[in-house]
Parts: C-alpha cells; structure tokens; sequence
C-alpha cells in the first residue's frame, strides 16, 4: 500500500502577505554554513535588503546578519507584497553569492510571522538587536556592525524606539513600549 505524503503548506493565503503589514522574516543560509560572517559578503547583502525594501516599498524597520541566517523586520505600505521582496533579495544575492563562489547562498524558503496589531514594533527590534548578545557575539547590541534599519541606526546611542504610521500596537505614532537598548 502506498501512501502519498503531502508537505504541509506553511505559508497563509497569498492576501495577508500584500499591504501595510508587519513582518518578522528570518532566512537561513544554505546547510546553516557560517556565510555571514564576510563583511565583504553582508555588505552586499545590506545593499539588496536595502534595495529591495525601497522597490517593494516597504519599511526597513530592523535587520541582523547572525553568522549563519538574518532576521529582518519589515513595515509594509499599501502597495508592498512580501513574498515578491523575498524572492527579489534572495534571487539578487543568491545569484551574485553563486557567480562569484559556484555555492549556494540560502535555504529554500523562509519563515515568516505577520505581526498582529496588540504586537509591539519595538519588542521585536529589540528582540533582532539583542540576537548577538544572546548568542555572545559583542557585549552590547549596538556593538554589532552587521545590524541595521531605521529603527536602530538613529538608536546606536539612545533608546531604541520605533515609529510606526500603521497602527500596530501604537499609541499616537509611537510605539507603547520606549525600550531601551538590550
């Protein structure tokens, strides 16, 4: 007897990944190999998230480059679609990784939380941020050079706040929860 096994779909219907939504991403390199760790390598991968977030219209809220995957937190507009950001920075630095070494650079697939509205912006920063800490990369978040986004470039010297026009678990524009560097 012959059973069909069929992977369980992990992704919600395409709607709920277009318009102004927050979202939380993690993607891992392929094999989990330690390929985050060139600078020569992040930098290049900085310049496409950051591209890709600017042609998708989406807010770069937060990112971390951990050795082996990245986290990055994402504000969308009306206008942003997710999984055509995704497949855009991964497609562009995938290929550029490939050209240059003949390996591969990603996973297959990413995971993805879609933030709901009582879910803090600044929480999940500061959770992004503090993922070298816990790990014991550097001592203080802001020490880690392959971090980045709007919400924690002005804050490398203060407290890590996030502004969002979205409503989500906001009080007045600005996040409920002032947090301060983890």
């Amino acid at each position: 007897m012959t059973t069909n096994w069929q992977r369980k779909r992990n992704r919600l219907p395409a709607e709920n990944y277009v318009g102004a939504n927050a979202y939380l991403v993690t993607l891992a390199a392929d094999d989990r190999v330690r390929r985050f760790t060139d600078a020569a390598l992040v930098q290049l991968c900085t310049e496409k998230l950051i591209a890709s977030a600017k042609v998708e219209a989406m807010e770069l809220l937060a990112y971390v480059f951990m050795p082996d995957h990245l986290h990055v937190l994402l504000l969308g507009s009306e206008v942003s679609n997710l999984p055509r950001f995704m497949k855009r920075f991964k497609q562009e630095t995938g290929f550029e990784f490939k050209r240059r070494t003949g390996q591969v650079l990603w996973q297959k697939g990413y995971h993805d939380h879609i933030l709901r509205r009582e879910e803090n912006l600044s929480d999940v920063a500061r959770y992004i941020a503090a993922n070298p800490v816990r790990a014991g990369l550097v001592a203080g978040w802001a020490e880690y050079a392959y971090s980045g986004g709007t919400s924690l470039d002005g804050a490398r010297d203060g407290d890590l706040k996030v502004a969002a026009t979205s409503g989500m678990a906001t009080s007045g524009g600005m996040a409920t929860s002032g947090m301060a560097p983890p």
